[in-house]
């Protein structure tokens, strides 16, 4: 039979925390103790307990401290707090600060039988909910998906294309772009989408582990290895692997990944028998593959059987049009989630949010509007609620004000970043803003040679 539950013991006193864990052990539940508040945070998520059964009185971190802790980091665990001081008033404040329920020592193990069982009751209802409510939200991040800019509408018109097919598709962007939403975007539009999409971040495992990761290994084919074990290929099996940071997969890894593309078969670690898998892959990655390649770290004959389709996502900073927007639909989802009415951000806000440059990009920009959000004192996000790291009293880098600033003003800016983004290429960025490289050359001297104060139109020096 499986378990009835997991309960996390946290009391100070050994010989209780043992008991507790003998007779609830014995009653079918998965148990883990602590002895204080701090050693308990440690191990709410390596042990996921549906309950945490926590003494109220201990040294250090109580247990209400430890429910406040614990919520802070979103736990669906559900408390029960014990005390040898029963008094109502105590039992309020357990109450009040999130306890389901209240139980005074001795304890009566009837009574603490019957709690502990609908303590867990509630738990796996608050688990459900969370689950539902985390699928709602990855329906409605899909039907609002922020692509006013010209650059992201050419994205997602791509995607739709290539979602149906069969095709690999090499996903290229910087950190915090998307890469994973657009990976599901074209998993959901293909004849797979009933299937499994896997994921697997190439640069979180060493090279044996992450060989395993990937094909699975017999029993005995290493150290550790007790029993048969499918691997991603596997459990994608008529779906979509999506493979994070591609680019830090080792060289002969690279080969048995290229053996599937060649000929969609695999084997396990430590196997012989071959295997025939129906698996689209997605890769990823916010590396430059062809100057890897030149490094000798990736396989050119690997990058051009994932380079079939290549879709580049671009930088938030380089559309920042869709910034208002973006920060508009994370407000909207964080101001529910945490049960406030905001009604959106005050101008100084909002020319804070378009002046910084984001280099880590939309997740940036969706922590900083739900950091925003939980600050949020009033109808709605001011300047001194966005994070301190943007730089929202402008600065050299910063986009000039508008309205406020000359068009000698923007087209600086928009000059200047161009070429930021393209690595000091005059003629990748004079292709992107449709001007001759002589154009940007002429500017870029006449930006080093102007005097501050000097008046930029009409040649006139001026105080």
């Amino acid at each position: 039979m499986g378990s009835r539950g997991r309960i996390l013991i946290v009391d100070d006193e050994a010989n209780a925390r043992a008991a507790l864990a003998e007779i609830l052990r014995e009653e079918g539940y998965t148990t883990e103790t602590a002895a204080d508040g701090f050693k308990a945070l440690g191990k709410l998520e390596e042990f996921a307990p549906d309950v945490v059964l926590t003494d109220l009185k201990m040294p250090g971190l109580d247990g209400i401290g430890l429910m406040e802790k614990a919520q802070e980091s979103r736990t669906t665990a559900t408390f029960v707090v014990m005390t040898a001081f029963g008094t109502i008033s105590s039992a309020v404040e357990a109450v009040k600060k999130g306890a389901y329920n209240y139980l005074t020592k001795p304890l009566d193990f009837q009574v603490l039988e019957v709690v502990v069982e609908r303590a867990v009751e509630q738990a796996r209802l608050l688990q459900e909910n969370s689950r539902l409510r985390q699928k709602l939200r990855e329906r409605n991040a899909f039907g609002h998906v922020i692509a006013s800019h010209p650059s992201m509408v050419k994205l997602l018109r791509l995607v739709e294309q290539v979602a149906p097919s069969r095709a690999s598709v090499l996903i290229v962007g910087e950190t915090g772009t998307g890469k994973e939403l657009v990976a599901e975007m074209i998993h959901r539009g293909s004849p797979r989408a009933k299937a499994p999409l896997v994921r697997l971040n190439c640069a979180a495992l060493s090279e044996s582990l992450l060989e395993s990761e990937l094909f699975g290994h017999e029993k005995g084919a290493f150290t550790g290895a007790v029993g048969r074990r499918e691997g991603r290929f596997e459990q994608a099996s008529g779906g979509t692997l999506f493979l994070d940071e591609v680019s830090e997969i080792p060289l002969a890894t690279q080969v048995k990944l290229l053996r599937f593309l060649q000929e969609r078969t695999i084997e396990r670690v430590g196997g012989n028998e071959t295997l025939k898998v129906d698996v689209r892959i997605i890769a990823a990655t916010n590396k430059d593959l062809k100057q890897r390649i030149a490094e000798g770290q990736f396989r050119e004959d690997l990058y051009y059987r994932l380079n079939v389709v290549t879709l580049e996502i671009p930088p938030l900073r380089q559309r920042a049009s869709d910034i208002p927007e973006l920060a508009a639909f994370f407000l909207g989802r964080y101001a529910e989630e945490n049960g406030k009415r905001i009604e959106g951000f005050t101008d100084d806000a909002l020319a804070a949010l378009a002046a910084y440059g984001w280099p880590g990009n939309v997740r940036e920009l969706e922590n900083a509007v739900e950091r925003a959000v939980v600050l949020c004192d009033g109808p709605r996000v001011e300047r001194r609620h966005l994070p301190a790291s943007l730089d929202v009293g402008g600065g050299e880098g910063a986009m000039p004000p508008i309205p406020g600033s000359t068009i000698y003003d923007l087209e600086k800016y928009a000059i200047l970043r161009t070429l930021e983004a393209c690595k000091g290429s005059t003629s990748k960025a004079a292709t992107i803003l449709g001007i001759s490289p002589r154009k940007i050359q002429y500017k870029l001297h006449e930006y080093t040679s102007s005097v501050p104060g000097a008046r930029r139109e009409g040649g006139e020096d001026g105080a």
